[in-house]
């Protein structure tokens, strides 16, 4: 019955993949055919994240100092450190999963329940592992980008996978075996509360400054997750968005240009010769003394005299060129 109903929406939200060849590799890229129902699930965990998550976040963090956050996180993080062992294991990862183990002595016991972490102080690091990467390292796909309802981005691979690691854990088992259930939702919520903590200016800003923010919050939580599954180092660049997938680069015809090596040629200097001596300078003052006046005999104005110039950097010896004064004296302030 709950399939029968599920299985219209689904059909419903399904995005038709566009022709564009730019479009479609984006499509392809995002991995979002259920667009339209994402989109409608991110509306109602938005309402729920206003309404309810961030309000109770913003409580948490004026009541908790920052080293008291920190120190809660920390303890959080050590209960999950069984889990990455049982992961980096199934990975084939024995060194991951021995620093692991080190890590989860240590701070469970000198670092009082993982509120310290003396074991990164050691130079033991912390390590990522989950049963979606372990899926991923066996070669399960990922499936659909998925937005779950209060969880957020994800897809069915890591889905299946919190599954299982919350199936596995041993806590959980102690947990149902000592009656001890609520005290185990105490912990998923308040880790989940630590979490949106955190997060309240980035996700802000983030709305604040993206056109659309369910795409860019699609876009960095798989940049995300794809770092993680390469335990942290960078994932691979993707191609070109402007490139049909589908279509083979086309050789280049016709004759290919020569490219000219560029040419730094020496700068050109031009400098004011001075007149030489006093019959010179007495030239260029009458011609000032005289220029813009009218001719009496033939009316028109006497134009300025000439001043040679000298140009210099091509030679040796410096070329001399005569230019109108008028020139030279128009361009000074």
């Amino acid at each position: 019955m709950a399939a029968s109903l599920m299985l219209p929406a689904l059909v419903a939200g399904c995005a038709t993949p566009p022709s564009d060849p730019t479009e479609r590799a984006a499509f392809e890229r995002n991995k979002d055919p259920l667009e339209p129902l994402n989109r409608r699930i991110f509306d109602v965990n938005l309402f729920i994240d206003r309404i309810l998550l961030k309000p109770v976040a913003k409580v948490y963090v004026a009541v908790l100092p920052e080293p008291a956050r920190d120190a809660v996180k920390r303890g959080l993080d050590n209960m999950k450190e069984p889990v990455v062992f049982i992961n980096n294991v199934l990975q084939g990862e024995p060194e991951r999963a021995g620093i692991t183990v080190g890590r989860f002595v240590v701070n469970s016991t000198l670092g009082l329940g993982g509120l310290f972490d003396v074991a990164g102080q050691w130079g033991l690091e912390k390590q990522v592992g989950d049963f979606g990467q372990t899926l991923y390292a066996w070669g399960l796909p990922e499936g659909p980008y998925l937005m779950a309802p209060l969880l957020g981005p994800s897809n069915p691979r890591d889905l299946t996978g919190m599954g299982i690691d919350a199936y596995m854990d041993p806590f959980s088992f102690l947990a149902t075996a000592e009656n001890l259930d609520p005290m185990q939702i105490t912990r998923f919520v308040v880790d989940g509360v630590d979490q949106r903590a955190r997060n309240l200016d980035t996700l802000d800003d983030l709305q604040a400054n993206s056109l659309d923010f369910y795409a860019q919050l699609r876009s960095l939580s798989q940049q995300r997750r794809a770092a993680e599954l390469q335990h942290n180092s960078a994932p691979e660049p993707v191609g070109d968005l402007y490139k049909d997938p589908g279509q083979s680069p086309a050789p280049p015809t016709g004759p290919q240009p020569t490219r000219r090596q560029p040419v730094n040629p020496q700068p050109v200097k031009l400098q004011p010769t001075p007149p030489q001596g006093a019959a010179g300078l007495a030239r260029v003052a009458a011609g000032n003394a005289n220029a813009g006046r009218t001719h009496i005999a033939t009316g028109t104005p006497t134009p300025r005299p000439a001043l040679p110039l000298a140009l210099s950097g091509f030679a040796d010896a410096p070329v001399s060129l005569t230019l109108p004064a008028a020139a030279v004296w128009s361009a000074r302030p």
